[in-house]
């Protein structure tokens, strides 16, 4: 369930980035939708982080150890 979550905060980031560049080809920067993209993209980004992190902490998730 925790590696579903995690990939669909993936797909969201990458969907945001794609919408960002879409309004910015498509208005050419002149309205907001760029800065709101960018904005949502990097809030989705500290989610997953988050998620991450506390993952880690309570020992869902595991690092590799051997490299």
């Amino acid at each position: 369930m925790l590696k579903v979550v995690i990939v669909v905060l993936l797909l969201a980031v990458v969907v945001s980035l794609f919408s960002g560049l879409f309004f910015l080809i498509k208005d050419g920067g002149k309205t907001n939708r760029v800065l709101n993209s960018l904005a949502v993209r990097v809030t989705l980004s500290i989610l997953l982080l988050a998620v991450i992190l506390i993952a880690l902490w309570q020992g869902s998730l595991t690092l590799n150890p051997t490299p």
